[in-house]
């Protein structure tokens, strides 16, 4: 069965931590932020449009949740777990920082129907949390992870890849870490440069490089082997560009793309495919169909590739194969 998000921006614009790549005032000019009792309007017009047979969740998003005013972030709970009680969604997620999760929050987000808690881990390495002003350090991660491990509730620990210090071999411990903490999904964000930032700052002064978009497809798909390895979900790779994410605008630099996604997947495809492609010629593959453009690469760049490594392919789907299993018939 599909599922269904219905997206509500809570910023935190008190913030007591300066992470160095977010400006949430920058982001929040950018959104009407709704107050507790003005969420039923916007839960109902997304219940509207929502076809049935769907899982559905409220979804509150935009900063860290757990880190507004408690009574606040309780009237936005007591809203929404209205309709969990009513049956017209299953369930309500959150995200927030680690650092804001004690058993008194869990008691609060378990009595009022949250099934799912999305920590911004962004890294394990505390010379990278520490450099990106996060304001807490490895162990903030796993002692959260840990209490909400549990209690019933998803984990999700999102990650960023190309933070102050990061190299690849950090992102890939990163990646290890989160699946040793038994995070059940995870988000992979390439670090951008927002204009407002301390980040913003360090580039301009050459104390910090940003990933390229090749460089930021290729860590990508180096974490993804490692999640897919563990069966975590991946809820999302890269961000998605928007109006105000856009160069001359609002950021400034870093490797954003509307295919990001679709960059990383093919890029991955690359590398199954060449590690059991064996006899050169024409050969037919078979990939899910869910897999197939994917399999095909971004504007066919698999298909290119291989046929300058002496294969001839064609691509076709079965619905018998599920996410990165394929068949391959030498002609």
């Amino acid at each position: 069965m599909k599922h269904c998000n219905i997206p509500i921006f809570i910023p935190e614009l008190a913030c007591p931590h300066q992470c160095v790549f977010c400006n949430q005032e920058k982001i929040s000019g950018t959104f009407s932020v709704p107050k507790p009792n003005e969420i039923a309007e916007i839960i109902d017009s997304y219940l509207e449009t929502i076809p049935k047979n769907r899982v559905i969740n409220i979804a509150f998003f935009g900063g860290s949740f757990t880190g507004i005013p408690r009574n606040e972030m309780i009237a936005y709970l007591k809203e929404a777990y209205k309709y969990v009680m009513s049956g017209e969604v299953q369930g309500i997620r959150i995200s927030t920082k680690p650092d804001y999760i004690t058993e008194e929050i869990l008691d609060i987000l378990e009595q009022y129907g949250v099934t799912a808690i999305e920590l911004g881990a962004q890294s394990t390495n505390n010379k990278i949390l520490v450099k990106s002003g996060r304001g807490h350090k490895f162990d903030a991660i796993e002692n959260a992870a840990k209490l909400i491990r549990k209690r019933n509730f998803e984990l999700g620990l999102q990650m960023m890849l190309g933070l102050p210090h990061d190299t690849l071999e950090l992102s890939i411990q990163t990646a290890n870490d989160i699946v040793r903490l038994k995070a059940d999904t995870t988000r992979i964000y390439p670090t951008v440069v927002v204009e407002g930032t301390v980040l913003e700052k360090m580039y301009h002064k050459g104390d910090y490089k940003v990933l390229s978009l090749e460089e930021a497809v290729f860590w990508s798909k180096e974490v993804l082997k490692i999640f897919n390895k563990a069966n975590i979900k991946i809820l999302r790779v890269g961000l998605h560009p928007s109006e105000e994410l856009e160069l001359g605008k609002s950021l400034v630099a870093g490797p954003i793309h509307p295919s990001f996604k679709e960059m990383v997947l093919s890029a991955l495809w690359f590398d199954i495919l060449t590690e059991k492609l064996k006899k050169k010629g024409v050969v037919t593959i078979q990939v899910s169909k869910q897999q197939l453009n994917y399999a095909i690469g971004y504007k066919g760049v698999n298909r290119v590739n291989l046929k300058t490594k002496g294969y001839t392919t064609k691509f076709s789907a079965d619905i018998n194969l599920k996410d990165f299993e394929l068949n391959v018939c030498y002609n």
